[in-house]
């Protein structure tokens, strides 16, 4: 009965988080559908201006991220998907998204309409936390969170650490992202 039961767990599907190549989310999840496999693609609708119209488009609510619900041993043929760049892992292992956390995110697109409101998205960054500046002229400089005076602003300490030493710099928090690893 044990092993049964081990080897049901070992072949469950769950969900795994994909990563793409920038503004390849719709195109990963459309073949990761044809190749059989349950994909979420969560979306929210915004209004686009051009010079001469307005236009209601559809954005990833998280760019660059797509979800597939798998069994780990088709991490493989998701991974050779076009567009997609890699599952997402941690010390080397694929992370495995809770359902619960796909089943609360489904909640919230589907309350997000057309003219509802947009959610600021970006990464949960903590005290302590390692960033990278992906904007501006500290382009690509990395820090630690030092503290977050606000919802939109933080503190990062640059430094060396083979000398104790640090600077410290107020930054949007839209303008950082986690470094992992």
């Amino acid at each position: 009965m044990e092993a049964a039961a081990g080897r049901s767990t070992q072949t469950a599907s769950e969900w795994y988080a994909c990563y793409t190549r920038g503004r390849h989310e719709k195109q990963v999840s459309r073949l990761l559908d044809e190749r059989g496999f349950e994909v979420f693609l969560p979306l929210v609708s915004r209004v686009r201006r051009w010079h001469d119209r307005e236009k209601v488009v559809e954005f990833p609510l998280f760019p660059s991220y797509v979800f597939a619900r798998c069994r780990s041993h088709d991490l493989n043929r998701v991974t050779a998907t076009p567009g997609l760049v890699s599952v997402v892992r941690f010390d080397g292992r694929p992370v495995v998204v809770p359902d619960r956390e796909i089943a609360n995110i489904k909640r919230l697109s589907a309350g997000l309409g057309a003219n509802g409101p947009v959610p600021e998205v970006g990464p949960m960054l903590s005290e302590g936390q390692r960033v990278r500046i992906t904007e501006g002229p500290l382009r690509d400089v990395e820090g630690v969170v030092a503290r977050r005076p606000s919802n939109t602003r933080l503190v990062l300490v640059i430094g060396v650490t083979a000398i104790n030493q640090g600077l410290r710099v107020e930054l949007d928090r839209e303008i950082v992202e986690p470094v992992y690893g």
